[in-house]
């Protein structure tokens, strides 16, 4: 699966052809690449430096030969299999007469020279032939070198460990205010990389396009823009969850531990589900929109969920004590969905969570949404009466809530969805 990419932000044009770019087109490396590849390389920014001092788009100081030059080459890719941002580097050493001396590459932030025994890499004439690392990016001199030291790392984090930091803002563009990211941003880049986890072939060619060539300026501007681009067109290109409808009774509050006045059906105290609120807590700051569904007076739940900052996190409340009906009313979920701003377009992509399996269970299935089922309480049956108490998840302790909303939301189907 290929990683989504904005519609209408296109690649850098370039410059006219000057001597700097004729002598930076002559030397630029070959970039072997993974032929399971989700990310290749679309831009090669140089920068020829005849002095000593700081690369301008790494950490690095460069310093050439005496006589001679280093080309820089700045390699941008939109993602790398575990961010949104990826911008790797190739130096080419050039000496006094003009001859490739020596080439580094970059590796896992380190700089490593690119030597097969000669002090050199493959050549095809006087360019640099060097190997991609398939979703990381890193600059090896060879594959079998790469195979050798690092499969099994490689395999890890192209596969179980894709998609662990969302967007990438530990960089200068960043820093420097050039993009940002909320948490739904973050979460939609996981998720785009989770999906398109993949196992690397080794099979490595120069494939049939190579990177664009402008100056390191030119890409340095680009490079903000671009990022706005990607993290904005997330939501249209990446299906993910609308929302996550909440019971409460017996799904985050102990119905048991129930503490109501004399004569008074509204519940003054209970004790929380061990593991609910924190669950609660980390969808909201995962990004995800949040909804309370429940029966039972107002009063209730804003006894129980404003004191433990749960309420707040929620962005409506349909309580049947309000909309006039019980689950499995569909009146309950179109309140919560009129309540943020949703269609019916949106019912495939909301989750309801709850322990009633005749009400919650029930009414999730018949309006449909997507049934999560709570068994932590043995309260009530756990044995569906029917086809449509069958709920399409089940979990049994809270601490399960959270990865199982990302073990859901990783699967929804491939498909277009409107923007939230």
């Amino acid at each position: 699966m290929t990683l989504p990419v904005p519609d209408d932000y296109p690649l850098p044009v370039g410059v006219a052809e000057d001597a700097d770019a004729a002598l930076a087109a002559r030397h630029r490396p070959v970039l072997m690449l993974d032929a399971a590849e989700p990310a290749p390389p679309l831009v090669l920014g140089y920068t020829l430096m005849r002095a000593a001092g700081p690369s301008p788009s790494s950490k690095f100081l460069i310093h050439p030969q005496s006589g001679g030059l280093v080309i820089e080459y700045a390699i941008w890719h939109d993602w790398d299999i575990q961010h949104l941002y990826d911008l790797e580097h190739v130096w080419v050493h050039i000496d006094a007469s003009g001859a490739v001396c020596r080439v580094e590459g970059s590796m896992h932030g380190l700089r490593v020279a690119m030597d097969r025994g000669s002090g050199l890499p493959d050549m095809l004439g006087e360019r640099p032939v060097v190997y991609v690392e398939p979703g990381k990016h890193a600059i090896w001199s060879c594959a079998r070198a790469m195979t050798f030291m690092a499969r099994a790392n490689i395999m890890r984090m192209c596969g179980a460990d894709a998609g662990q930091e969302g967007v990438h803002l530990g960089n200068r563009f960043a820093e420097h205010g050039a993009y940002e990211a909320r948490a739904l941003d973050h979460r939609l880049a996981r998720l785009a990389m989770k999906r398109a986890a993949f196992t690397p072939t080794f099979s490595f060619s120069a494939g049939e396009t190579e990177p664009v060539l402008v100056p390191w300026g030119e890409l340095e501007r680009w490079i903000g823009g671009r990022m706005r681009a990607l993290i904005a067109a997330l939501p249209a290109k990446v299906p993910h969850l609308a929302a996550i409808f909440l019971d409460c009774g017996d799904t985050l509050i102990d119905e048991t531990t129930e503490e109501r006045e004399a004569g008074d059906e509204i519940v003054q105290r209970a004790e929380e589900i061990p593991d609910a609120m924190d669950a609660v807590r980390a969808l909201s700051v995962a990004g995800h929109r949040l909804a309370l569904v429940a029966d039972g007076p107002r009063g209730t739940f804003e006894n129980l969920l404003k004191p433990r900052g749960i309420w707040a996190l929620m962005e409506t409340h349909a309580i049947s004590g309000d909309v006039g009906a019980l689950k499995p009313s569909p009146a309950m979920f179109a309140a919560a969905m009129a309540g943020m701003g949703l269609d019916d377009d949106a019912r495939a992509r909301i989750v309801m969570a709850g322990n009633n399996l005749a009400r919650d269970i029930r009414g999730a299935n018949e309006f449909g949404l997507i049934s999560l089922f709570v068994g932590w309480s043995k309260k009530r049956s756990h044995e569906p009466a029917g086809a449509a108490e069958v709920p399409d998840f089940s979990i049994t302790r809270l601490d399960q809530l959270v990865p199982m909303i990302e073990a859901i939301e990783v699967a929804l189907e491939d498909r277009e969805v409107d923007h939230d």
